[in-house]
């Protein structure tokens, strides 16, 4: 069975990262496995020139690994972009919570970072909240939904546990 997965939100440029950078230590800390997805929209490229694995894709190759006995990376053209559920299936079963970086549309819980030195407005409206269930923000927010200080993370994981890790 999938774990739960969590997607962190925002306006560009308002600290999702460095949110999932704060908040993955915490839980690993409470002894949960947590693995991430980030979602891009504009492509990636994680091989560099040169490099054997880069020049076996080049070659024509459509999947690359990359393996050492602490790592496994796989490379593999896709002819549509795979589901966020899908990913979660066939890539993190063994963890306890998968947080995604993205995935607005993707129709999972969502907690929106805003920050108002960054954005007039938060991207999630009160009147339509869909996924959203948090808030982390430098002022008082509200949406509806849980509002925690964006530097918090301990608050923040205690609500993630309560409501997807622990029931």
């Amino acid at each position: 069975m999938a774990p739960p997965i969590i997607s962190v939100v925002s306006k560009k440029n308002s600290g999702k990262t460095t949110l999932l950078e704060k908040l993955i230590p915490v839980l690993i800390g409470r002894g949960y496995r947590v693995g991430t997805v980030k979602h891009d929209m504009h492509g990636f490229d994680i091989d560099h020139e040169g490099k054997d694995s880069w020049r076996h894709k080049h070659a024509g190759a459509m999947t690359v690994a990359i393996s050492s006995p602490w790592k496994l990376s796989v490379i593999k053209d896709v002819a549509e972009e795979a589901e966020l559920d899908e990913i979660a299936s066939n890539y993190f079963n063994d963890m306890d919570i998968v947080l995604t970086e993205g995935y607005k549309q993707a129709g999972k819980p969502q907690i929106e970072v805003f920050r108002s030195a960054a954005h007039n407005s938060p991207l999630h409206v009160k009147e339509q909240p869909k996924t959203l269930v948090a808030v982390m923000s430098d002022v008082p927010v509200d949406l509806g939904v849980p509002n925690f200080d964006v530097n918090d993370m301990g608050a923040l994981a205690d609500f993630i546990e309560k409501r997807f890790l622990t029931g």
